[in-house]
């Protein structure tokens, strides 16, 4: 489910802290911190932190999310092809379902709809290597090293990653993220046999 991958782009150990977008504010933060970025944000409040000077159109990414503080609809992930306010956004929900987001000029679009998966963890303390596969349109996604679903969208052909967190709820949610890999992808789709 995963060919074509190639030379390693980017071994991403969170030890540089201008690497990727940090804030603090009343509402939340994000702070690097023992090699992990970690955010929390305050009930009702979403938080993105972006990483720079990456762009890349055929990938295979691979990260480690942990929750500290998650409940229900609370959900966290990684943030795909990301240029300027257009971007994926592959979610986890603290209720233990998947999802896909496609954001456009600000405007979200769920373009996978939730799914049950026993590797979303369920609540907090929890961990979860999230991967994604992404060539051309398509977009393989994998928890824990398995195959969760594919999506095929030709929105956005490239771009940038980041992480985000939401409290969809009362409470606060606290996830760190740690260990970003990002490899090459060269692969092409089988041509289909021409039926006579």
């Amino acid at each position: 489910m995963k060919p074509g991958i190639g030379a390693l782009i980017l071994n991403d150990d969170f030890s540089d802290f201008a690497s990727w977008d940090t804030a603090v504010s009343d509402q939340g933060s994000a702070a690097i911190s023992r090699n992990r970025l970690t955010i929390v944000v305050q009930p009702g409040i979403y938080l993105a932190s972006m990483r720079h000077d990456l762009a890349v159109g055929n990938f295979y990414a691979e990260i480690t999310a942990r929750t500290s503080t998650c409940r229900g609809d609370d959900n966290y992930g990684l943030i795909i092809r990301a240029a300027g306010n257009s971007f994926y956004r592959l979610a986890l929900a603290c209720n233990g379902l998947v999802f896909v987001e496609r954001v456009k000029t600000g405007t979200r679009l769920t373009i996978f709809e939730p799914v049950a998966s026993g590797d979303a963890p369920p609540g907090a303390p929890g961990e979860a290597r999230i991967g994604i596969w992404a060539v051309n349109a398509e977009m393989r996604v994998f928890l824990n090293g398995r195959f969760q679903f594919s999506i095929i969208d030709k929105s956005f052909p490239n771009g940038g990653f980041g992480v985000y967190a939401r409290s969809a709820g009362d409470t606060p949610v606290t996830v760190t993220f740690s260990d970003l890999i990002v490899y090459d992808v060269t692969y092409e789709f089988p041509t289909r046999t021409p039926s006579p």
